[in-house]
């Protein structure tokens, strides 16, 4: 029998069994090939004999294209060709290498939090409890988030943010875009776009495009989303973030809060509040949520632990209020939970044991010197050259330098001087102050300074 259709390379890196495989694969499946339904294939130690290979080459090639459906393995008669699929699958092409980022000597961005203000001693311990409890570990977690972890952060909000709710009210899930998922199930029919305050939250208006609802971005004052462009624009549902206005780094004040709370009493309308950090203010106490002073219904909670605990704790948590509560229910069961039954534990035994209020403590004052320092450096460095607005709760400045120079333009040529910073809206430059050690701060500032000359 000619086996013109089999090519192997001995000397090759690839197996022997897998080059004959993909050999009889192709000369099964493309059109007019050289092996037909039907067919007979050459017994095993007949193609050993004739290809020079081992028995195992020929039987593990042999298995492969019986698993696939190309070959029929048929008792005491040897290997038939089954019809063929059509042409070959072609493998696909390989993507080209990803240039990876290069590490910048001093990082200015927000996607961090400095290692020497993570509480990671007691935060092992906590999980180590966890894990030295068996019982715990063998069982499916609850869909809607551990018990415990509810009950946690039941009080826990409600000392610290002035939220208004009950454990059933909360749902659990691994940070704000699962849980914006869910929420978007129960908003099918009911909402068919969502406001955003300009200049919005890409991650958070995807979900929502993913989810087929539309996103409006609004325009806003100095004290943020203005009632007049709700009722304008139609919406029923609004994206707010009360405590930390991304374009300003300020908060709603209390009047604009109310005039929009009588914007979703008037028209049935809907917020979802997202609370990042909204306990992280340190020149001021925190101002509470706006789910406190909302009538039930109103207002959907979302908070967060990304920056007041860990990144890589992926656990945030929704409050419900109750017209949402009986969809959720009908469902919930048909919901796998997203975050860790491990971290739920060890989360709810940080918070009850008071862990979280003494870390929250400490890191308002390191977050307080990192953030002069950084003011004080960028003033010394570019005087009156340069704009800045402290965002307190985000954790970042916004600085806009004199000139023509686009934030595109800024950042590349910091990033030349090994120094990250992100582009911001209304042509800013965002300086994060989280991640990077205090003592950094000024050589990062001097090494700007040098790029932006």
């Amino acid at each position: 029998m000619p086996y013109e259709y089999i090519q192997l390379d001995k000397n090759g890196q690839e197996p022997l069994y897998h080059q004959l495989y993909c050999a009889l694969r192709d000369a099964i499946a493309r059109e007019n090939g050289a092996l037909l339904p039907g067919q007979r294939l050459p017994s095993i130690r007949q193609l050993c004999e004739d290809l020079h290979v081992s028995r195992t080459t020929v039987e593990s090639a042999y298995q492969q294209l019986c698993v696939e459906g190309y070959l029929e393995a048929r008792p005491q008669r040897g290997y038939f060709v089954l019809a063929a699929g059509g042409a070959p699958r072609a493998h696909p092409a390989p993507l080209p290498p990803q240039a990876p980022r290069p590490k910048a000597r001093y990082n200015f961005g927000t996607d961090a939090v400095d290692a020497g203000c993570a509480d990671l001693k007691t935060w092992r311990r906590h999980i180590r409890d966890v894990l030295n409890e068996p019982e715990a570990l063998v069982r499916y977690g609850d869909p809607q988030g551990e018990p415990a972890l509810r009950e946690a952060l039941c009080a826990y909000s409600g000392a610290a943010r002035g939220v208004v709710c009950s454990p059933a009210q909360i749902v659990i899930g691994a940070g704000t875009q699962p849980l914006l998922s869910l929420l978007c199930g129960l908003l099918q029919g009911k909402a068919g776009a969502v406001a955003f305050e300009e200049p919005g939250f890409l991650q958070a208006e995807q979900v929502f495009l993913d989810c087929g609802i539309g996103v409006v971005h609004l325009p806003c004052d100095e004290s943020g989303l203005t009632p007049q462009a709700l009722r304008e624009s139609g919406v029923r549902a609004a994206f707010v973030s009360p405590s930390n206005l991304k374009s300003r780094g300020g908060s709603i004040p209390l009047a604009r809060r109310q005039a929009l709370l009588s914007w979703a009493k008037d028209t049935g309308g809907l917020f979802i509040e997202d609370d990042y950090n909204g306990e992280l203010r340190y020149r001021a106490r925190p101002i509470p949520a706006m789910q406190g002073m909302a009538a039930d219904g109103q207002v959907v909670y979302l908070g967060s632990f990304s920056k007041l605990l860990l990144p890589s704790v992926r656990i945030g948590y929704m409050v419900l209020p109750s017209p949402l509560l009986p969809l959720y229910r009908a469902r919930a069961e048909r919901y796998n939970q997203t975050a860790s039954k491990i971290e739920q534990l060890a989360l709810a035994s940080y918070i009850q044991k008071g862990e979280l209020a003494r870390h929250l403590r400490r890191l308002r004052k390191v977050y307080a010197q990192k953030s002069q320092t950084l003011l004080h450096a960028l003033r010394q460095a570019f005087g009156t050259r340069i704009e800045l607005h402290l965002q307190e709760t985000l954790l970042c400045v916004s600085a806009r330098l004199s000139g023509d120079n686009s934030p595109e333009t800024l950042v590349a040529r910091a990033r030349a001087c090994g120094v990250r910073v992100r582009p911001g809206p209304d042509g800013c430059v965002t300086l994060g102050f989280a991640g990077i050690p205090i003592a950094d701060i000024a050589p990062g500032v001097a090494a700007l300074q040098a790029a932006w000359a």
